[in-house]
Protein backbone atom coordinates (compact mmCIF):
# COMPACT_ATOMS: atom_id res chain seq x y z
CA UNK A 1 0.00 0.00 0.00
CA UNK A 2 3.15 2.21 0.73
CA UNK A 3 4.25 1.99 -2.54
CA UNK A 4 0.64 1.84 -4.48
CA UNK A 5 -1.16 4.25 -2.82
CA UNK A 6 0.16 8.37 -2.28
CA UNK A 7 -0.16 9.91 0.75
CA UNK A 8 -2.47 12.49 0.71
CA UNK A 9 -1.30 16.29 0.32
CA UNK A 10 -4.13 16.91 3.70
CA UNK A 11 -5.48 15.40 6.52
CA UNK A 12 -2.30 12.53 6.26
CA UNK A 13 -2.61 10.89 10.07
CA UNK A 14 0.95 11.58 10.79
CA UNK A 15 0.47 15.53 10.40
CA UNK A 16 -3.26 15.36 12.02
CA UNK A 17 -1.22 13.66 14.83
CA UNK A 18 1.52 16.44 14.49
CA UNK A 19 -0.84 19.16 14.22
CA UNK A 20 -2.50 18.10 17.72
CA UNK A 21 1.20 17.98 19.44
CA UNK A 22 2.11 21.07 18.29
CA UNK A 23 -1.30 22.47 20.29
CA UNK A 24 -0.29 20.47 23.59
CA UNK A 25 2.82 21.67 23.72
CA UNK A 26 1.85 25.11 23.80
CA UNK A 27 -0.43 23.83 26.88
CA UNK A 28 2.71 22.62 28.59
CA UNK A 29 5.49 24.14 27.50
CA UNK A 30 7.92 25.04 29.83
CA UNK A 31 12.08 24.27 30.11
CA UNK A 32 11.75 21.46 32.21
CA UNK A 33 12.31 18.03 31.71
CA UNK A 34 9.28 16.94 34.17
CA UNK A 35 6.84 18.71 31.53
CA UNK A 36 8.34 17.12 28.59
CA UNK A 37 7.96 14.00 30.14
CA UNK A 38 4.45 14.61 30.77
CA UNK A 39 3.89 16.19 27.31
CA UNK A 40 5.59 12.65 25.59
CA UNK A 41 2.87 10.56 27.80
CA UNK A 42 0.07 12.58 26.92
CA UNK A 43 0.77 12.22 23.48
CA UNK A 44 1.42 9.04 22.95
CA UNK A 45 -0.14 7.24 25.10
CA UNK A 46 -3.56 7.93 23.72
CA UNK A 47 -2.35 7.16 20.06
CA UNK A 48 -1.02 3.74 21.11
CA UNK A 49 -4.52 3.00 23.41
CA UNK A 50 -6.05 3.81 20.43
CA UNK A 51 -4.41 1.42 18.06
CA UNK A 52 -4.69 -0.98 20.89
CA UNK A 53 -8.57 -0.43 20.67
CA UNK A 54 -8.89 -0.79 17.24
CA UNK A 55 -7.19 -4.39 17.08
CA UNK A 56 -9.89 -6.64 17.77
CA UNK A 57 -11.84 -9.29 15.96
CA UNK A 58 -9.81 -11.09 12.63
CA UNK A 59 -11.04 -9.13 9.84
CA UNK A 60 -11.41 -5.80 11.37
CA UNK A 61 -7.88 -6.24 12.89
CA UNK A 62 -6.67 -7.29 9.68
CA UNK A 63 -7.81 -4.03 8.09
CA UNK A 64 -6.93 -1.76 11.00
CA UNK A 65 -3.26 -3.03 10.87
CA UNK A 66 -3.10 -2.65 6.83
CA UNK A 67 -4.53 0.80 7.51
CA UNK A 68 -1.92 1.90 10.32
CA UNK A 69 1.03 0.12 8.57
CA UNK A 70 0.28 2.12 5.44
CA UNK A 71 0.13 5.41 7.41
CA UNK A 72 2.99 4.97 9.22
CA UNK A 73 5.16 3.75 6.85
CA UNK A 74 7.31 6.01 5.07
CA UNK A 75 9.14 4.25 2.80
CA UNK A 76 7.92 4.80 -1.13
CA UNK A 77 8.18 8.80 -0.05
CA UNK A 78 11.51 8.74 0.93
CA UNK A 79 12.29 7.18 -2.07
CA UNK A 80 10.66 9.62 -4.00
CA UNK A 81 12.31 12.32 -2.81
CA UNK A 82 15.84 11.06 -3.16
CA UNK A 83 15.01 10.05 -6.47
CA UNK A 84 14.17 13.92 -7.23
CA UNK A 85 16.86 14.56 -5.51
CA UNK A 86 19.18 12.57 -7.92
CA UNK A 87 17.20 14.07 -10.81
CA UNK A 88 17.60 17.65 -9.90
CA UNK A 89 21.37 17.21 -9.57
CA UNK A 90 21.54 15.00 -12.25
CA UNK A 91 20.26 17.98 -14.33
CA UNK A 92 22.57 20.50 -13.00
CA UNK A 93 19.97 22.43 -11.22
CA UNK A 94 21.49 23.26 -7.70
CA UNK A 95 18.88 25.41 -7.30
CA UNK A 96 16.15 22.90 -7.27
CA UNK A 97 18.35 20.50 -5.04
CA UNK A 98 18.50 23.20 -2.66
CA UNK A 99 15.32 23.83 -2.53
CA UNK A 100 14.43 20.15 -1.88
CA UNK A 101 16.87 19.42 0.35
CA UNK A 102 14.28 20.09 3.62
CA UNK A 103 12.40 17.59 2.39
CA UNK A 104 14.70 14.97 3.46
CA UNK A 105 16.81 16.59 6.54
CA UNK A 106 17.08 19.94 8.60
CA UNK A 107 20.73 21.42 7.43
CA UNK A 108 21.40 24.59 5.81
CA UNK A 109 21.18 23.90 2.02
CA UNK A 110 22.35 27.17 1.20
CA UNK A 111 25.93 26.70 0.71
CA UNK A 112 25.97 23.06 -0.26
CA UNK A 113 27.58 21.90 -3.84
CA UNK A 114 26.29 18.68 -5.20
CA UNK A 115 28.43 16.43 -3.73
CA UNK A 116 27.56 17.61 -0.31
CA UNK A 117 23.99 17.57 -1.28
CA UNK A 118 24.57 13.77 -2.19
CA UNK A 119 25.95 13.53 1.14
CA UNK A 120 23.00 14.54 3.05
CA UNK A 121 20.82 13.15 0.71
CA UNK A 122 22.04 9.26 0.96
CA UNK A 123 22.53 10.04 5.07
CA UNK A 124 18.96 10.60 5.50
CA UNK A 125 17.94 8.01 3.23
CA UNK A 126 20.44 5.35 5.38
CA UNK A 127 18.94 6.45 9.07
CA UNK A 128 15.19 7.00 7.68
CA UNK A 129 14.88 3.78 6.42
CA UNK A 130 15.33 2.87 9.72
CA UNK A 131 13.00 5.52 11.00
CA UNK A 132 10.31 4.97 8.53
CA UNK A 133 10.12 1.22 7.64
CA UNK A 134 12.04 -0.84 9.88
CA UNK A 135 11.26 0.34 13.09
CA UNK A 136 7.49 0.71 12.22
CA UNK A 137 7.60 -2.70 10.49
CA UNK A 138 8.86 -4.20 13.92
CA UNK A 139 7.00 -2.77 16.25
CA UNK A 140 3.57 -3.67 14.60
CA UNK A 141 4.74 -7.24 14.20
CA UNK A 142 5.27 -7.47 17.79
CA UNK A 143 2.43 -5.18 19.07
CA UNK A 144 0.16 -4.70 16.04
CA UNK A 145 -1.23 -1.56 15.79
CA UNK A 146 -0.57 0.05 19.07
CA UNK A 147 2.99 -0.70 18.19
CA UNK A 148 2.62 0.71 14.77
CA UNK A 149 1.09 4.01 16.00
CA UNK A 150 2.67 4.22 19.22
CA UNK A 151 6.36 4.51 17.31
CA UNK A 152 5.15 6.91 14.71
CA UNK A 153 3.89 8.75 17.49
CA UNK A 154 7.24 8.50 19.77
CA UNK A 155 9.04 9.19 16.28
CA UNK A 156 7.09 12.22 15.10
CA UNK A 157 7.49 13.81 18.73
CA UNK A 158 11.37 13.77 18.18
CA UNK A 159 11.38 15.00 15.23
CA UNK A 160 9.42 17.92 16.57
CA UNK A 161 11.24 18.65 20.01
CA UNK A 162 13.88 16.17 20.36
CA UNK A 163 16.78 18.20 19.04
CA UNK A 164 18.82 19.94 20.92
CA UNK A 165 18.01 23.83 20.98
CA UNK A 166 17.64 26.58 24.08
CA UNK A 167 14.06 25.85 23.96
CA UNK A 168 14.00 22.27 23.38
CA UNK A 169 17.25 21.17 25.08
CA UNK A 170 14.94 20.43 28.75
CA UNK A 171 11.65 19.70 27.10
CA UNK A 172 12.36 17.30 24.38
CA UNK A 173 14.88 15.39 26.46
CA UNK A 174 12.37 12.90 27.16
CA UNK A 175 10.67 12.58 23.67
CA UNK A 176 14.11 12.10 22.09
CA UNK A 177 15.30 9.71 24.78
CA UNK A 178 12.34 7.39 24.30
CA UNK A 179 12.82 8.03 20.47
CA UNK A 180 16.52 6.21 21.64
CA UNK A 181 15.07 3.19 23.18
CA UNK A 182 11.88 2.60 20.57
CA UNK A 183 14.79 2.46 17.17
CA UNK A 184 17.67 0.67 19.37
CA UNK A 185 16.69 -2.35 18.13
CA UNK A 186 15.43 -1.29 14.64
CA UNK A 187 18.46 0.43 14.08
CA UNK A 188 20.71 -2.72 14.51
CA UNK A 189 18.37 -4.96 12.66
CA UNK A 190 19.01 -2.08 9.76
CA UNK A 191 22.27 -2.65 9.53
CA UNK A 192 22.41 -6.69 9.39
CA UNK A 193 19.73 -6.28 6.51
CA UNK A 194 22.13 -3.65 4.89
CA UNK A 195 25.13 -6.01 5.09
CA UNK A 196 22.34 -8.57 3.61
CA UNK A 197 21.30 -6.56 0.65
CA UNK A 198 25.05 -5.19 -0.23
CA UNK A 199 25.22 -7.05 -3.61
CA UNK A 200 22.16 -5.23 -4.96
CA UNK A 201 24.28 -2.21 -5.34
CA UNK A 202 27.63 -4.34 -5.55
CA UNK A 203 28.65 -4.32 -2.13
CA UNK A 204 30.30 -6.84 -0.38
CA UNK A 205 28.09 -7.82 3.29
CA UNK A 206 31.39 -8.20 4.85
CA UNK A 207 32.71 -4.97 4.24
CA UNK A 208 29.50 -3.24 5.39
CA UNK A 209 29.09 -5.00 8.67
CA UNK A 210 32.99 -4.27 9.22
CA UNK A 211 32.14 -0.69 8.66
CA UNK A 212 29.05 -0.82 11.19
CA UNK A 213 31.19 -1.80 13.80
CA UNK A 214 33.94 -0.03 13.22
CA UNK A 215 32.05 3.37 12.87
CA UNK A 216 28.59 2.74 14.20
CA UNK A 217 29.74 3.39 18.10
CA UNK A 218 30.92 7.42 16.89
CA UNK A 219 28.14 9.02 15.41
CA UNK A 220 26.23 11.09 18.16
CA UNK A 221 23.05 9.37 17.70
CA UNK A 222 23.32 5.65 19.63
CA UNK A 223 21.10 4.34 16.51
CA UNK A 224 21.85 6.52 12.87
CA UNK A 225 24.99 5.58 13.38
CA UNK A 226 24.66 1.87 12.92
CA UNK A 227 22.59 2.78 9.41
CA UNK A 228 24.60 5.51 8.14
CA UNK A 229 28.16 2.86 8.61
CA UNK A 230 26.69 -0.22 7.01
CA UNK A 231 25.39 1.96 3.93
CA UNK A 232 28.78 3.53 3.97
CA UNK A 233 30.63 0.35 3.58
CA UNK A 234 27.62 -1.54 1.46
CA UNK A 235 28.11 1.93 -0.59
CA UNK A 236 31.98 1.31 -0.24
CA UNK A 237 31.57 5.38 0.54
CA UNK A 238 32.82 7.37 3.29
CA UNK A 239 29.48 9.50 5.21
CA UNK A 240 30.25 12.28 7.90
CA UNK A 241 32.03 15.49 8.39
CA UNK A 242 30.85 19.21 8.74
CA UNK A 243 26.81 20.06 8.88
CA UNK A 244 25.17 23.05 9.43
CA UNK A 245 21.62 23.57 11.05
CA UNK A 246 20.49 27.04 11.23
CA UNK A 247 23.57 28.61 11.60
CA UNK A 248 24.77 25.89 14.59
CA UNK A 249 28.02 24.08 12.94
CA UNK A 250 28.38 20.15 13.83
CA UNK A 251 31.37 18.14 12.69
CA UNK A 252 30.17 14.93 12.36
CA UNK A 253 32.66 11.54 12.94
CA UNK A 254 33.33 10.10 9.20
CA UNK A 255 31.97 6.97 8.91
CA UNK A 256 33.01 4.29 6.18
CA UNK A 257 37.01 3.92 4.42
CA UNK A 258 35.76 4.43 0.90
CA UNK A 259 35.30 7.86 -1.24
CA UNK A 260 33.76 10.55 -0.72
CA UNK A 261 29.94 10.28 -2.05
CA UNK A 262 28.87 11.72 -5.10
CA UNK A 263 25.48 12.00 -6.99
CA UNK A 264 25.48 8.69 -8.68
CA UNK A 265 25.30 7.25 -5.17
CA UNK A 266 22.24 8.65 -4.36
CA UNK A 267 20.08 6.22 -6.58
CA UNK A 268 22.23 3.35 -5.47
CA UNK A 269 21.23 4.53 -1.84
CA UNK A 270 18.02 4.14 -3.08
CA UNK A 271 18.14 1.22 -4.66
CA UNK A 272 19.30 -0.33 -1.22
CA UNK A 273 17.18 0.77 0.42
CA UNK A 274 14.26 -0.36 -1.41
CA UNK A 275 15.90 -4.18 -0.49
CA UNK A 276 16.45 -3.46 3.17
CA UNK A 277 13.01 -2.45 3.04
CA UNK A 278 11.48 -5.67 1.47
CA UNK A 279 13.90 -7.77 4.01
CA UNK A 280 12.12 -6.34 6.54
CA UNK A 281 8.96 -6.61 5.67
CA UNK A 282 9.71 -10.72 5.60
CA UNK A 283 11.07 -10.22 8.96
CA UNK A 284 7.62 -8.55 9.99
CA UNK A 285 5.92 -11.46 8.94
CA UNK A 286 7.91 -13.48 10.34
CA UNK A 287 8.16 -11.88 13.85
CA UNK A 288 4.04 -11.67 13.37
CA UNK A 289 3.71 -15.76 12.54
CA UNK A 290 5.72 -16.57 15.53
CA UNK A 291 4.15 -14.29 17.77
CA UNK A 292 0.44 -15.46 17.05
CA UNK A 293 1.57 -18.97 16.80
CA UNK A 294 2.95 -18.26 20.81
CA UNK A 295 -0.90 -16.67 21.77
CA UNK A 296 -2.75 -19.45 19.76
CA UNK A 297 -5.07 -21.50 21.97
CA UNK A 298 -4.71 -25.14 22.57
CA UNK A 299 -7.06 -27.45 20.76
CA UNK A 300 -10.18 -26.99 22.12
CA UNK A 301 -9.71 -23.82 24.35
CA UNK A 302 -11.69 -20.79 24.13
CA UNK A 303 -10.05 -18.52 22.02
Amino acid sequence: MDRVVADPERGHPVAVFGTAAGRLEERLYAPSRTRGAAFAVLAVAPVAAAGALADAGRCRAFAVTATATWAVVGGAMLGREAAAMADALEAGDLAEARRRLPHLCGRDPSGLDADALARATVESVAENTSDAVVAPLLWGALLGPAGLLGYRAVNTLDAMVGHRSARYERFGWAAARLDDVANWAPARLTALLVAAAAPVVGGDPRRAWRARARYGDRHPSPNAGQCESAFAGALDIRLGGRNVYGGRVEHRPELGDGRAPRVRDIRRAVRLARAVNAGAALVAAAAAWATAERLRPVSGEAR
